[in-house]
């Protein structure tokens, strides 16, 4: 029951955290506008501090996405994961001979 909740808050929160940054500027500024804003450097320290592999088969599509659809990506799948978690907890059945 308690991850369920915990997913179900997490899932709200990172849903709307999409719905403020999709709405607060363009639908379509990618992620990496958005962490210039914040920190101008950081994309490029990121992409150094990780393999050339990660970096450009990982880092830089996400970089190139807009900045709400990771959030939005990680809200949907906390949903589901909160779907997943049974409702209740099963009573366990007693066998008749």
């Amino acid at each position: 029951m308690k991850g369920q909740r915990g997913l179900i808050i997490l899932s709200a929160i990172l849903l709307v955290v999409a719905f403020a940054l999709a709405t607060a500027g363009q639908i379509d500024a990618p992620l990496q506008e958005l962490l210039a804003r914040i920190d101008p450097a950081l994309a490029t320290r990121l992409r150094a501090a990780l393999p050339d592999w990660m970096a450009d088969r990982v880092v830089l599509p996400l970089l190139i996405r807009p900045a709400w659809l990771i959030p939005f990506a990680l809200g949907l799948l906390c949903v589901g994961g909160a779907l997943t978690f049974p409702a209740h907890k099963s009573i366990g059945r007693t066998r008749l001979h």
